[in-house]
């Protein structure tokens, strides 16, 4: 064999070489994505100030297991393989089988939970949840509209201590009628109380399957104002939020 019929086949092996490792790269981190953890970035503002437009975060896909909207493409299955049931308080991301778009929310009710608005206030089972005011700020939501908000800590019934905001207590979502948590859905809710289509809004959100799950909001890792693209590095010393990288997600 000449010497350019070796070295024709030692390119040869190493772009085979090359290709099987981008493979083999690539299915670890499908793999990764579809069992483990997952990441995704905030549009909207109906988790503000808990998450950000423009966070990123990653969320845990083992710690409730896996439904069929757990996958890159929905599988044909109801129920789901492994996990434990989520608890309130959590924060969720979830399909929206209405809107076939995935969602963030905070778990509310669970089944069998009655919640209802009145005044701007949560009831759960027919009692009022503690609402401490913690002080005032401003909202500006993806249309970059900006309004005075109060921020307060609501404690849920089970200890769960969260930031809501709220543009005031006499808002279209603040008079609700009482709504009955069905066995195995729950009842979310975003943080950004006035700015938020949640289970409040029948007709767009509604009940939520615990199928529909996808995973809990762990940890975010990156921050950038405007929802601008991390790729644009050249925007990052005026925009990125350093100080909301690699915090827990509460």
């Amino acid at each position: 064999m000449s010497k350019a019929e070796l070295k024709a086949g030692k390119k040869k092996n190493e772009l085979l070489e090359t290709i099987i490792v981008i493979i083999e790269a690539l299915a670890i981190a499908l793999i990764f994505r579809t069992f483990l953890y997952q990441p995704f970035s905030i549009p909207t503002a109906s988790m503000q100030p808990t998450l950000m437009i423009g966070d990123y975060f990653i969320a845990n896909k083992w710690v409730w297991g896996y439904g069929k909207y757990s996958f890159p493409v929905p599988l044909p299955f109801n129920g789901r393989i492994f996990g434990s049931q989520p608890k309130q308080g959590d924060v969720a991301v979830f399909r929206n089988e209405i809107t076939n778009e995935d969602y963030i929310k905070r778990v509310i009710g669970m089944p069998g939970d009655h919640i209802q608005m009145k005044a701007g206030r949560l009831y759960i089972n027919g009692k009022m949840l503690d609402r401490q005011r913690i002080g005032t700020g401003e909202d500006t939501d993806s249309y970059m509209t900006t309004v005075p908000v109060t921020l307060y800590t609501e404690t849920l019934p089970d200890g769960v201590k969260h930031t809501i905001q709220e543009i005031s207590d006499d808002q279209p979502l603040d008079n609700t009628a009482e709504y009955v948590v069905p066995a195995g859905h729950y009842f979310m809710m975003g943080d950004n109380r006035d700015r938020s289509a949640d289970s409040r809004v029948l007709s767009q959100v509604g009940y939520v399957p615990f199928d529909d799950f996808i995973g809990k909001a762990e940890a975010r890792f990156f921050s950038i104002t405007n929802n601008l693209p991390p790729w644009q590095l050249w925007e990052w010393p005026a925009n990125v939020r350093w100080d909301r990288m690699f915090q827990s997600v509460n």
